[in-house]
């Protein structure tokens, strides 16, 4: 599974294919190959800590030998955010108009989009910073459609933050002719949009690294996960963002018996056939339905060695 060899690996996918249980699986796997690996869940509806059975939270904390993980919370990322931009502006904004930017900034606690643009500050931080104390960084993220808006974020704030600098530029200059003798004007603020665009920046490269950076999607052998990845794919592409290996969860084991599985088995052989044409640029891994829920280090264990057998080589049938 060549993915695996990537020290970033994103695994997204359609909300209950089992993205987590991946995720867990992936990080588990690295962790006992001796790479110091961290588990990061930007996933509001947190299973990471229900898969390890233990409480995980929002500081990175130790869950087994060579493995960590974070829980995002996004109302913290966002007070914290918020509370950064607070401290941006200090010395900025006169000090009659304080308490009125910080009631609006506390109103935009509320606001559509909030929580992605502080989980996304806080992805950053991690990408950029965390990286050095870990050999890999595995993220388990929410359903598609976040998926989507995170990973394309750096891209959309990058554009918007250089027109931000460009009036702010121009604004400057402007200043400067007529009001202070041509002589450079101090502006605290561009050198805020400064900083941040030269971390989106710093960031979209990493992203955009296909030698140090993976991304994996999830699906099961049923229509709707097959057309939400197809469309996520395609949107992605778009951002230069390659999806190359798929995991396809949860196929029935040939070894069933009983009139109704084998009618659902010759039913997900359609889908299983539809997954092969419509993906076939794409690095394909199946892992098979189990008897019971992954939600012990045993039985991820067991999940992980379903990634690659025992020449090497990658799984493709079960």
């Amino acid at each position: 599974m060549e993915v695996l060899n990537k020290s970033i690996i994103f695994v997204g996918g359609k909300g209950g294919v089992g993205k987590s249980t991946s995720a867990a699986a992936i990080a588990w796997k690295s962790a006992r190959q001796g790479n110091r690996t961290l588990l990061v869940s930007t996933d509001p509806a947190h299973n990471v800590g229900d898969i390890f059975n233990r409480k995980i939270g929002g500081k990175t904390v130790e869950i087994a030998r060579n493995l960590y993980a974070l829980e995002i919370d996004p109302e913290i990322e966002t007070a914290s955010y918020i509370k950064g931009v607070k401290e941006n502006i200090k010395g900025i904004v006169h000090s009659s108009m304080m308490e009125e930017v910080h009631r609006q900034l506390d109103t935009a606690k509320a606001s559509p989009g909030a929580d992605e643009a502080a989980l996304f500050d806080k992805l950053i931080s991690i990408i950029l910073e965390e990286r050095t104390n870990f050999d890999k960084l595995v993220f388990d993220t929410a359903p598609t459609g976040h998926t989507i808006r995170l990973l394309t974020l750096p891209e959309l704030m990058g554009v918007w933050i250089n027109g931000l600098l460009e009036k702010r530029k121009k604004t400057n200059e402007n200043y400067a002719a007529l009001l202070n003798d041509g002589e450079p004007v101090e502006d605290p603020i561009y050198e805020v949009l400064k900083t941040r665009q030269d971390r989106f920046s710093k960031a979209r490269d990493i992203l955009l690294n296909e030698k140090e950076t993976g991304f994996i999607f999830v699906l099961n052998p049923e229509r709707l996960p097959i057309l939400e990845t197809e469309k996520a794919i395609e949107l992605l592409q778009k951002y230069h963002i390659h999806i190359n290996t798929l995991i396809i969860n949860k196929v029935l084991p040939d070894e069933i018996d009983g009139a109704f599985f084998l009618e659902r088995k010759k039913h997900e052989k359609k889908y299983t056939q539809l997954i092969e044409a419509t993906f076939s640029r794409q690095q394909l891994i199946y892992i098979p339905l189990f008897s019971q829920d992954i939600n012990s280090k045993n039985q991820l264990e067991f999940f992980s060695q379903y990634f690659i057998d025992v020449n090497n080589e990658v799984i493709t049938n079960v």
